[in-house]
């Protein structure tokens, strides 16, 4: 799983142009800055967005559905 989302990828996640995806980047990243954090310019932390759109992270759901879990016999 990646740690870090590009526009690309947040425009398709949120279903948005990618001047939105850019946007809405440059916003997370000056807040993370703000809070001490190094960021990378044109990428943004999947859980921070997730977290801050309170939106469930579909790739993180596919991937754990079993996690963790054991079949009973």
């Amino acid at each position: 799983m990646q740690v870090f989302l590009t526009a690309a990828q947040v425009s398709e996640m949120l279903q948005c142009s990618m001047s939105m995806a850019y946007r809405i980047m440059r916003r997370l990243n000056q807040e993370l800055e703000a809070d001490g954090y190094i960021t990378i310019g044109g990428r943004i932390s999947r859980d921070y967005l997730c977290e801050r759109l309170n939106i469930e992270d579909q790739h993180e759901k596919k991937e754990g559905v079993n996690s963790g879990k054991t079949k009973d016999v």
